[in-house]
């Protein structure tokens, strides 16, 4: 039966509603089993930044080793927040300046930061429209998606619903399939923007659109900036640019794990809307691990150098050149707008879990099958099915081994 594209966005199924969903790497480890490669092993499954540690980050934690000594402060410290508005100013073309006082907030990077934020979220609405009885608050999330929103929305008792975000819709929630009914619950709604995994850029009409959405419905936007200083032709617009002059509703998270290959400090920061930033931190001051001022001191200069930053896209760049060469037009490959993943269709090789464990057989190829990210949908179908993940993590000569490899055995 053929069904409309606001039928096909759908909650999970009531027996599912309170599981967050298996880690798609724990699912990989359960495919592959105890097969051995069948070449020297390449990983090309987790996003995890193989290019090199910048220069300063030793010398600045040795200039402020006593300071693991003392409790942080949650909210930040104050040369942070300022240096992460400043930085922000820089990068976007923001309608005013970000207020480092009331608007940014330091987090344990993004993942714990967005997990919080959905508890966090579910309070604010609850307190700012407590006459709305509407049903079952929802959050909305893109599928695929980071495992994190899932498991935040499940956290904060909220319905998680997932928009298909497909080739047809380019790679992106289509925002003209959402019910007027399911909006008028919806209490937040997670964007990523460079996508995970897709790599699609949102446009600054597609942000506005968005953000009038959250306004006339009363909802946040919670947007996943994390990959946004990766990219292969220009600069992605931020959820900040189309939310001025106030910021309301409106929310941007940032870490420093991409954009200057530091995964394992585990630092960013959010900014935007004041209002519910105040409610976050009063949930955070209880809930949320402080992060050491050794790490801030980090990223006050990660965010006041843009050298390793652009040195990072080069690197990448070579690699995405490497693909170009190397895959062509084969899987339906396009060089993405940004982030560092291949999202390759694979479905006419045999689907995505017989790639991935003939890639990892034969090849020796550690790649993610692309359901493993996704939900499936109201009618059945899964936007990741059929395809794989594939992160350009690695250095130029194995990226450039790995991908041979890869055609090598798909053809």
């Amino acid at each position: 039966m053929y069904m409309t594209a606001a039928e096909r966005i759908t909650p999970p199924p009531p027996s599912s509603r309170a599981d967050t969903g298996r880690s798609p790497f724990v699912r990989l480890r359960e495919l592959l089993g105890d097969a051995p490669p069948g070449q020297p092993a390449i990983s090309l499954a987790v996003g995890e930044p193989g290019h090199g540690v910048p220069s300063f980050v030793g010398p600045v934690i040795a200039a402020h080793i006593d300071e693991f000594g003392r409790y942080p402060m949650n909210k930040g410290l104050d040369p942070f927040c300022e240096a992460a508005a400043a930085w922000l100013g820089r990068r976007f073309a923001l309608p005013r300046p970000i207020d480092p006082t009331q608007e940014v907030l330091v987090l344990n990077g993004s993942r714990e930061g967005l997990f919080l934020a959905a508890i966090a979220a579910a309070r604010w609405a609850a307190s700012r429209q407590p006459e709305r009885r509407l049903g079952r608050p929802a959050m909305l999330i893109p599928n695929p998606f980071y495992a994190a929103y899932a498991a935040g929305a499940v956290a904060a008792d909220c319905e998680p619903v997932y928009l298909p975000a497909t080739a047809a819709t380019g790679f992106l929630p289509d925002l003209d399939a959402l019910p007027e009914q399911l909006l008028a619950r919806t209490v937040a709604f997670f964007l990523a923007s460079p996508a995970n995994p897709q790599g699609a850029v949102a446009d600054l009409a597609y942000l506005k659109r968005v953000v009038a959405l959250a306004r006339r419905f009363g909802f946040l936007v919670f947007s996943d900036e994390c990959y946004s200083e990766i990219y292969t032709r220009r600069a992605p617009p931020g959820i900040l640019e189309a939310g001025g002059p106030d910021y309301a509703n409106v929310v941007e998270f940032q870490s420093l794990s991409k954009r200057s290959n530091l995964p394992g400090l585990r630092i960013g920061f959010v900014a935007g809307d004041r209002t519910f930033l105040a409610r976050y931190l009063e949930l955070r001051n209880v809930a949320a691990p402080q992060v050491p001022t050794p790490m801030q001191r980090v990223a006050i200069a990660a965010y006041g150098d843009e050298a390793h930053v652009r040195e990072n896209r080069r690197l990448y760049a070579q690699k995405f050149d490497l693909a170009d060469q190397i895959i062509g037009d084969r899987y339906g490959y396009r060089r993405p707008a940004g982030g560092f993943f291949l999202w390759l269709d694979v479905s006419a090789q045999g689907g995505d879990e017989a790639v991935a464990l003939r890639l990892w057989r034969e090849a020796g190829l550690r790649v993610v099958p692309g359901r493993y990210l996704a939900r499936d949908q109201a009618d059945g179908s899964n936007p990741g099915l059929g395809y794989i993940r594939v992160a350009m993590v690695q250095d130029q000569e194995t990226t450039a081994e790995a991908l041979h490899r890869l055609v090598a055995v798909l053809g």
